[in-house]
């Protein structure tokens, strides 16, 4: 299994992705979370890649896609799901199945109410999309959007430090030492360019767009009932268990999983996740 690091010019974007398997098996599509990118997927990719075409990009103001200027681009969530469509026209991904994680959902999801036609399944790892699903965590963040004064966006800052990305990976994990340091340490070096912690600060402003959308979101879910596997890391701080389990209030077919790991579920789990997805995918996509 050979994986191929490539960059696509989106309208102008350079767009850095991950590819395996052969274009010619059905594609998925990976979408990364925060405060990561599509090295997250280092562990899953060999899992599935024998069997599949997959595609992971670095997300705008992520990774080692292109950074552009927040003068030049407004980072805001329906501006990168615009720029992950059309890298997927760019791919000639036509119809693929779709793997959300944290800030991968809202991305995944919009494409999906966009272009329903092209989704042929979805796993949500940790990828909510139900108000069941946000933690208590979420309190600080919330404060900005009800107030988005200079104060209450100064208060985040410390989301973006190296010890909030050690709990992100390590919080609710049995035995933190399964954890390797390389993702994290990795994350840390892209928050600490400059100009980051800005972008990163208008997605925190933006994510109220995303529980904004949570209802056409579900309606989505109701009318196509695409085949939806969740599967979460049960001790996740900020999306918990009950918005996995609200995805069969509107797909009554969908896989509900539960592996005893956080919000990083891969860097303990990729095994399991990749076989119940093999499961999952070979049953619904082939």
């Amino acid at each position: 299994m050979s994986v191929r690091f490539k960059t696509a010019d989106v309208d102008g974007l350079k767009v850095f992705y991950r590819e395996a398997g052969d274009p010619a098996r059905p594609a998925v599509l990976l979408l990364h979370g925060f405060p990561s990118a599509s090295h997250m997927f280092r562990d899953l990719i060999p899992e599935l890649a024998s069997r599949y075409h997959l595609v992971a990009p670095d997300l705008p103001g992520f990774g080692m896609t292109g950074q552009a200027g927040r003068d030049q681009f407004a980072y805001t969530f329906e501006n990168i799901a615009n720029v992950v469509g059309r890298f997927t026209e760019v791919l000639g991904l036509d119809r693929f199945a779709v793997y959300v994680f944290d800030y991968g959902a809202p991305v995944g999801f919009r494409l999906a109410v966009k272009h329903p036609e092209r989704i042929s399944a979805i796993v949500t790892q940790n990828g909510n999309t139900y108000l069941e699903g946000v933690s208590e965590a979420f309190a600080p963040v919330q404060a900005y959007w009800k107030g988005p004064t200079q104060a209450n966006r100064d208060a985040l800052r410390g989301f973006l430090a190296p010890q909030t990305t050690l709990f992100q990976y390590t919080h609710g994990v049995a035995d933190p030492s399964l954890v390797s340091p390389d993702g994290r340490n990795l994350d840390d070096f892209y928050l600490a360019r400059p100009g980051n912690d800005e972008i990163q600060l208008d997605l925190l402003l933006d994510y109220q767009s995303n529980v904004a959308l949570y209802d056409t979101i579900q309606a989505y879910l109701r009318q196509h009932q695409p085949p939806v596997l969740a599967v979460w890391g049960r001790n996740d701080p900020f999306f918990i268990p009950p918005g996995a389990e609200a995805f069969k209030r509107d797909v009554p077919s969908a896989d509900i999983r539960f592996v005893d790991s956080g919000h990083f579920a891969l860097e303990t789990h990729a095994c399991e996740i990749g076989a119940a997805m093999r499961d999952f995918l070979a049953k619904h996509i082939g």
